[in-house]
């Protein structure tokens, strides 16, 4: 059974850097061929596809992110991390890790889900 498992930053400070670890079991973050995605959902907004690792290691962001954000992993650990930079209140959200096939594409498709993680961004 495969399962991804969120970190809790829990409340992180306006300027500080955001960083949340997905934690893999049940199979490999190397096997082909998947995207392993963060996802976001604001209160009282949609989800937000953030950004994604590949099974081969390349990455791929929202271009909306993209200046803020980066996605790396450890393959020992079997872990996947977000970073994203210079956090504001608005990067208040439920954040999720998430898997997607290949074929599908890292935006839709998934087919299994951390269960969250709330993090608030607040002095």
């Amino acid at each position: 059974q495969v399962q991804l498992q969120e970190s809790d930053p829990g409340l992180v400070k306006p300027s500080q850097t955001l960083s949340l670890t997905c934690t893999v079991s049940g199979t490999s973050i190397t096997t082909n061929y998947y995207y392993w995605s963060w996802i976001r959902q604001p209160p009282g907004k949609e989800m937000e596809w953030m950004g994604a690792i590949h099974s081969s290691g390349t990455t791929s962001y929202s271009p909306f992110l993209r200046s803020r954000t980066s996605i790396s992993r450890d393959t020992s650990k079997n872990q996947f991390t977000l970073h994203v930079t210079s956090v504001t209140p608005e990067d208040t959200a439920v954040y999720y890790c998430a898997r997607s096939p290949e074929f599908k594409g890292p935006k839709e498709g998934y087919d299994y889900w951390g269960q969250g993680t709330l993090v608030t961004v607040a002095s």
